[in-house]
């Protein structure tokens, strides 16, 4: 049995369940998990990456 759960990512975001928001155990937040600065930066600093390995014919680092 579950006792509760924090959710902040939604099957069709963003629209939330009606029956999720009813729920008393379950603390629903938006989708901030990338909203710290350092966590952009090196998004950008992979996307940086990928795009010269691209461009190099290499195998991307991240490919997601």
């Amino acid at each position: 049995r579950i006792g509760g759960a924090g959710l902040d990512v939604y099957e069709n975001e963003p629209h939330v369940p009606d029956r999720l928001c009813a729920l008393d155990n379950a603390v629903l937040l938006p989708h901030l998990g990338t909203a710290a600065l350092e966590v952009r930066e090196a998004m950008g600093l992979m996307a940086v990456e990928n795009a010269i390995a691209l461009a190099d014919g290499k195998d991307l680092p991240n490919p997601v």
